[in-house]
């Protein structure tokens, strides 16, 4: 089982790398503008080396703007993530225009992701593209009324009739409660935000038998 913290948040990533929980940092835009950053001006290789100096093993980044600019951008994660001595993976949206980049980013040899995955059907265009993740979107799946779980299980499904290359990272998570629900319907990877991460460490019986043992010390 392999868990990373979603958040561009270097001040989360400071607080909940050092717990050992996580192999790696994700990242977007959306999260890089809620952490106050300019995702068009984020130093890459300067990210890397604190989500290394952090612990982390892997730092997945997305590519932005337009497509044409995509392959270049990506050669320019990986360069800063072998610059820092960390693996950098490159997020690329399920959408068709960004899809056709996927082969020459690919090419430059670095692995890549498969992001904001909506549709069990999706598990076949990130085999097919040779993809080594997807990120199913399940908590914004199953905000839209979709049957999120039965769609996380036909990917399981899916990935298990092939050759198991692509890694289902499950994303959009709210709550300990799905990822329990999820990892005994044999999901095994997920990414998740601090919030969520806060509530995995914190439990009131643990906390409430913790105290009691420390009060007879």
């Amino acid at each position: 089982m392999a868990l990373y913290l979603d958040t561009a948040d270097v001040t989360a990533w400071e607080t909940l790398m050092p717990t050992g929980l996580f192999h790696g940092i994700t990242t977007n835009p959306l999260l890089a503008s809620r952490a106050g950053l300019d995702y068009r001006t984020i130093d890459w290789a300067q990210m890397a080396a604190r989500a290394r100096d952090l612990g982390a093993r892997e730092l997945h980044a997305q590519v932005y703007g337009p497509v044409t600019g995509y392959v270049d951008w990506a050669g320019a994660l990986y360069e800063a993530g072998q610059a820092a001595g960390i693996e950098t993976v490159v997020k690329i949206p399920l959408v068709e225009p960004a899809i056709r980049t996927t082969g020459a980013i690919r090419a430059l040899g670095g692995r890549v992701l498969m992001t904001a995955c909506y549709d069990a059907k999706q598990m076949f265009v990130a085999n097919a593209l040779g993809a080594d993740f997807i990120a199913p979107y399940f908590g914004r799946m199953d905000g839209l009324g979709m049957d999120a779980y039965a769609a996380l299980a036909q990917m399981k499904a899916i990935q298990g009739a092939g050759n198991k290359r692509c890694t289902i990272l499950v994303a959009s998570l709210r709550s300990p409660e799905q990822m329990v629900r999820l990892a005994a319907e044999g999901q095994d990877t997920f990414t998740i935000s601090p919030a969520v991460a806060q509530a995995l460490l914190d439990d009131p019986n643990t906390a409430a038998a913790y105290a009691e043992f420390e009060a007879t010390v």
